[in-house]
């Protein structure tokens, strides 16, 4: 009997244990022939142009497609395979094509500007009809002839090349271990360290110890070992994801995405791609860019250069301590020493915390927190379908009233992509609660113990799951419009104003407890914790802006001041301000998913931004006020987290705080409180 295509059926959740990877091309087809009679009905329509005939109607057209194609790019991230990369890639020609015929049809264009011509909308239906117009401006509808055609070629090439850039990433970061047999070379690495290690390599078949590049392995291994040849391969290792030649080589891709970018932003009328994205974020410009980073630059390069003498002063007298010469500092020694500053300086070691961070404690804690801001309960539901043994979904209430469901995929496997983010299976809109989904990659149990986390990941599940919450408690009428569908560059601050709770005592002690005994983290710990948020923060503010130039190089011309052979090393090296020596071969680029298929194209500079924003609203209000007050949280709640993306992130911004963002907020907890500082965060004078 020939087996049913669940996804061609009706769904409420995912229903995961009857997809096959053969069922999403006819699924995907499916979808998009309804979509293109919805659109066509649309364009056709005899009636008068309407809100709800034609802004509302787009809205919902392509529903069924966004579903279908939101399991099969979140598997494909989260639970990939060679069918289904083939697949993926297969398909998002055609998907593409779809968004660009509708984007480009005149008809649609025509009926959007006569409601808007009509006037009359307010609140949330006004911005859905702006950004509907700004849509079919800012994706081609007023191109013509030979110019369409080629903005639309392009579109559907670029989508392949994103994928592709991923595809290779992945290849290159699971094809390559460090096998090591000889206990000698483990010199430095904490037990639980080891155990990881010698499990992976039992996994493998394989006797010793393996090492990866995942970051549960790689991270630790970069802070901890003391064999410098080993740290070294390690770092050559990872710097060279995507830059190793061959199939998965990531050069030409890149080379390629960003020549076509910057064509599509020609074809729109404007000078580079950065000045077409920008145009639609809070920053608004390139100019205004470019003062925001240069003057933070200024202002952190002084402190940065004084990190990295204090760690090289470290390096010098371990070395002197040992009576050898290694000359310069090299890349794959600065977090190793790094490290044992830290540990001198705070008495920080984050492997002597780990035990007091059990990962299901953890998890607990930060549903302890939603729940005691925002009255949430998080109830695991086993009956909900995943798509792998390691998820877990929990049901979100509000007293009787469903918020909806999250999804945990906490663990690194080879199938998946490295990092940590949030996405959605669902958005909210209206009555609809939202599927939602938080992926890290930590520390799997070993050893006999269960998973324990770094301090360092406790900040990144806090960082996911105010992402989470941020799409959990959206409360508006239009899917487009909700959660984190906001501004680049105002998404992150939602998560980044709750990394700051991992810092107060008062959230730590709810929590925070050694897996074995049960005692809770003693209070000269959480001392160090707090002592250690600034340890070299100017050195790592640095690295931050550097990512940033970076990005903003690949999508002005920069890219193309570089001669042939083209590799996108030298445009990486144009672009930073380096204090360490630049190694042959490595290079961030060819592995940076978030401007090359993860969205952040011109935007990496938003998590600077939104550091300006968090650091103000946590100490202007959840720290001023409490950092468990219900009213601060129902006040941020209401006129943030809900709102989604149907205000502009200034107009929520001032309902919460009441003014125009305060610099001396975020440098006050960097600890950089000058005059300079101070001008260089200034985001309201740029």
């Amino acid at each position: 009997m020939e087996r049913e295509n669940q996804l061609l059926k009706e769904w409420d959740m995912p229903p995961f244990s009857g997809i096959a990877v053969e069922d999403y091309a006819p699924a995907v087809r499916a979808a998009i022939a309804e979509a293109e009679a919805a659109i066509e009905a649309i364009a056709t329509n005899e009636e008068a142009p309407t809100f709800a005939n034609t802004v509302e109607a787009l809205e919902v057209a392509d529903r069924r497609l966004t579903r279908v194609a939101a399991i099969m790019d979140n598997l494909n991230e989260c639970c990939t395979s060679e069918q289904l990369q083939q697949t993926v890639m297969e398909l998002q020609p055609e998907i593409t094509r779809l968004a660009t015929r509708v984007s480009t049809d005149e008809r649609l264009f025509r009926r959007v500007e006569a409601v808007a011509a009509q006037g009359g909308e307010q609140g949330e239906r006004l911005t859905l009809l702006e950004n509907t117009r700004k849509g079919f401006l800012r994706h081609g509808v007023a191109l013509q002839g030979e110019e369409r055609a080629k903005y639309m070629a392009n579109e559907e090439e670029l989508g392949q090349l994103e994928l592709q850039f991923g595809q290779n990433a992945l290849a290159d970061r699971v094809d390559w271990i460090m096998h090591l047999t000889v206990s000698d070379d483990l010199e430095g690495l904490p037990e639980a360290v080891r155990t990881a290690a010698r499990e992976e390599a039992a996994e493998r078949g394989l006797e010793g110890w393996v090492f990866t590049l995942e970051a549960p392995s790689y991270v630790p291994f970069m802070q901890y070992s003391a064999r410098r040849d080993l740290r070294e391969r390690m770092w050559r290792a990872y710097g060279s994801i995507g830059n190793r030649g061959g199939e998965t080589d990531n050069n030409e891709v890149i080379r390629r995405i960003v020549a076509l970018r910057s064509e599509q932003a020609h074809l729109l009328g404007y000078d580079t791609y950065c000045d077409y994205v920008l145009e639609d974020r809070m920053v608004q410009s390139l100019s205004g860019l470019r003062r925001f980073m240069e003057r933070l630059g200024r202002a952190v390069l002084p402190v940065a250069q004084q990190d990295l003498h204090e760690v090289e002063a470290e390096r010098q007298a371990d070395l002197a301590g040992r009576g050898i010469s290694e000359g310069a500092m090299m890349p794959w020694d600065f977090a190793y020493y790094a490290e044992r500053l830290r540990q001198r300086r705070y008495d920080f070691d984050e492997e002597q915390m780990r035990p007091y961070f059990p990962l299901d404690a953890v998890r607990e804690g930060i549903f302890g927190l939603y729940g005691r801001l925002y009255g949430l309960c998080f109830v695991e539901d086993s009956s909900v379908e995943v798509y792998h043994p390691d998820v877990r979904v929990y049901r979100v209430v509000e007293g009787k009233r469903l918020m909806g469901w999250l999804y945990l995929d906490m663990f690194p496997r080879t199938s998946k992509r490295s990092g940590a983010w949030m996405t959605e299976f669902r958005g909210q809109h209206g009555e609809v609660r939202p599927q939602i989904q938080v992926v890290c990659n930590f520390s799997k149990p070993s050893g006999g113990q269960p998973s324990l986390l770094r301090f360092s990941e406790v900040e990144t599940f806090m960082h996911e799951m105010g992402h989470a919450m941020h799409g959990m408690l959206s409360e508006v009428g239009y899917e487009s419009l909700s959660g984190t569908n906001v501004k680049r560059d105002f998404v992150e601050m939602p998560s980044q104003v709750m990394e700051n709770w991992c810092y107060e005592p008062e959230f730590l002690s709810t929590f925070a407890r050694h897996w074995q005994s049960g005692e809770v983290l003693p209070m000269e710990y959480v001392e160090r914790i707090r002592a250690a948020r600034n340890h070299l923060a100017g050195w790592y503010c640095l690295r931050q802006l550097n990512l940033g130039w970076i990005d903003i190089a690949f999508h002005t011309d920069a890219w193309r001041q570089v001669g042939e052979p083209w590799r996108a090393e030298a445009v990486e090296r144009q672009a930073m301000t380096s204090l360490l020596p630049s190694v042959e071969g490595c290079c961030t680029a060819t592995g940076f998913g978030h401007i090359f298929g993860g969205g952040y194209a011109s935007g990496y500079y938003g998590y600077k931004w939104a550091e300006v924003l968090d650091a103000d609203i946590f100490g202007s209000r959840f720290k001023r006020e409490g950092i468990f007050n219900r009213q601060t949280a129902r006040e941020f709640r209401e006129r943030v987290l809900s709102c989604g993306g149907s205000e502009h992130p200034s107009h929520l911004f001032r309902a919460f705080v009441g003014r125009d963002p305060d610099p001396d907020a975020l440098l006050t907890r960097m600890g950089i409180a000058t005059d300079t500082a101070r001008e260089a965060v200034d985001i309201n004078n740029l």
